[in-house]
């Protein structure tokens, strides 16, 4: 494929489904019938004298599986056994593991 399709393509990636296999770090992803696997236990921090909540997740398809990182209110919207879609996540590696959060713009719901 030519370059300049590349930098067309890149862009827009995050708009359409993936496997989780095809999930590149440092970008968008959209994900679509991931299962959550596991979740794991809240954990409490302070930032900037301000309190914050996180959580693990680990999710699944066909083509694998990778860490889901839940932050805040987001907490609330997945339990172990859901089926979710997660819309424009984030995706980075962190300790050498390729994990999704939906940073900014990124929603999850319930497939």
């Amino acid at each position: 494929m030519p370059l300049y399709w590349q930098r067309i393509l890149k862009p827009l990636r995050q708009y359409f489904p993936m496997k989780i296999s095809e999930v590149k770090p440092n970008g968008n992803a959209t994900i679509e019938g991931a299962k959550v696997v596991s979740k794991g236990d809240v954990r409490e921090f302070m930032k900037f004298d301000r309190p914050g909540k996180v959580c693990n997740c680990m999710i699944k398809d066909s083509s694998g599986e990778m860490q889901l990182t839940l932050w805040n209110d987001e907490i609330g919207l997945v339990e172990a056994g859901d089926t979710i879609n997660i819309n424009d996540g984030w995706v980075k590696e962190w300790n050498g593991k390729v994990q999704i959060s939906l940073g900014k713009k990124g929603t999850i719901e319930k497939a």
